[in-house]
């Protein structure tokens, strides 16, 4: 068996949970590769909506296993808080949520580091969601980090060690802070965190692989956000990219199937950074009001724009997208023309690819294209798409090469409409 990657092709927020909970019924496990709760999945079904942040998606789909894989970072308080309101609307966790013991914990002092290291760029501050996510990654990689599996053995020793150094770097920042109220959370989420499964997630996968059980690889953030390929320096702190599930889970590239990419008929960016399409006049605004878009976490309002194809067009080569997946297309049925950014302009000259940096002097050159003007939002299948949206979907296929196989019309379970899916 292979695994199946899902993954944002755009600047995050694509839309990745509902997607992962529509799916899951295929797939007998669900794994979270990267990320941690500064990624907000939210899912609608049944007159309820639900917040993921640590969770994978999977979580409301009957027995099926959820697996926190090892590239995730993990704040106890926060997941403690998340698992405690899912099971109290009647989601058991405990029998279905495993969690690798690779996986690097977010200490207190990471949340404290995170918010003195963005008071200290002043307006060059990356825009952080401010849960410890990037200094966490630092000390992965800086051979520092503290690990789930920690938790099991010596625990104190190792605690008291990391939380030393740094308040020492702290100390040298003259950063004040209060610590009383985080740690005592999160010393409770230490807690909670021992009465789930704690794996070696590289050896389960591999083996329910082998076993004949299929897997859904889920990742958080987008492909712009990438630590590698995205717009540097105003990026994610881990590979949000396909070679992410490969890294995150333990799985070897022979071993990945069927790629989802995930984008917005439009564009969105949370936070500072370039961004090519955005709009700064009313149409931006009213794209922001229909589309509802405010961060699931941080309730930070999203910049808005028309669709940046050679933004995607760059995400789907480097991820090797097989099938896309389009979603908030109900945003845009108001609007009599739709633009799509075909290529950027930088210093008179026209190209067609993502150069290395992408600055304000990057201009988008666009393809205006009409407008459905049709309320898609209580349609059951594509033939009932209006004519100018199928024309819409072809556009965009023929300037992607990738074929669009799932359209989402409105935010609930339901309102998913799957394209020409048989093969």
């Amino acid at each position: 068996m292979k695994v199946d990657v899902l993954l944002g092709l755009q600047w995050g927020d694509e839309g990745k949970g509902k997607v992962v909970d529509v799916l899951t019924p295929r797939y007998d496990v669900v794994a979270r590769f990267q990320g941690g709760p500064n990624a907000g999945h939210t899912l609608e079904f049944e007159g309820q909506k639900y917040i993921l942040r640590s969770i994978p998606s999977g979580i409301f789909q009957g027995d099926k296993v959820n697996i926190i894989g090892n590239g995730v970072v993990l704040d106890p308080a926060l997941f403690k808080a998340e698992a405690e309101a899912l099971e109290a609307s009647g989601h058991a966790l405990k029998e279905r949520l495993h969690i690798s013991k690779k996986a690097h914990l977010i200490l207190p002092t990471h949340r404290v580091l995170d918010a003195a290291y963005e008071a200290a760029k002043g307006d060059a501050k990356v825009g952080t969601t401010g849960k410890g996510i990037g200094p966490t990654y630092t000390d992965k990689v800086s051979r520092n980090g503290v690990r789930v599996g920690d938790i099991l053995e010596n625990f104190d020793q190792k605690y008291a060690a990391a939380k030393a150094r740094h308040e020492q770097i702290l100390k040298g920042m003259n950063y004040q802070y209060d610590l009383t109220a985080l740690e005592k959370e999160w010393m409770e989420g230490i807690e909670y965190l021992k009465q789930f499964q704690l794996v070696d997630s590289e050896h389960e996968i591999n083996n329910l692989l082998t076993s004949g059980k299929s897997v859904l690889c889920e990742g958080a953030q987008g492909t712009m956000l990438d630590i590698d390929f995205g717009s540097y320096p105003f990026v994610t702190s881990s590979n949000t990219v396909c070679a992410g599930a490969c890294t995150g889970l333990g799985v070897a590239p022979n071993k990945i199937g069927d790629v989802y990419g995930i984008f917005k008929a439009y564009c969105t960016r949370v936070g500072s950074g370039p961004f090519p399409t955005e709009l700064f006049d009313e149409t931006g605004d009213q794209i922001c009001t229909l589309g509802h878009e405010f961060g699931s976490v941080t309730g930070r309002r999203r910049r808005c724009g028309w669709i940046d194809l050679v933004a995607l067009r760059y995400s789907i080569m480097i991820n090797g997208v097989t099938k896309l997946i389009m979603m908030k297309s109900d945003v845009l049925d108001s609007f009599n023309t739709i633009k799509a950014c075909v290529a950027y302009k930088i210093n008179g000259e026209e190209i067609d690819y993502f150069p290395y940096d992408i600055t304000e002097a990057v201009e988008p050159v666009y393809v205006e294209l009409p407008g459905w003007e049709t309320d898609m939002t209580k349609m059951q299948s594509e033939d009932e798409f209006p004519e100018e949206f199928n024309a819409y979907l072809d556009f965009l296929e023929e300037q992607l090469g990738v074929a669009i196989k799932i359209v989402s019309v409105g935010p609930d379970r339901d309102q998913t409409i799957e394209r020409y899916m048989e093969e």
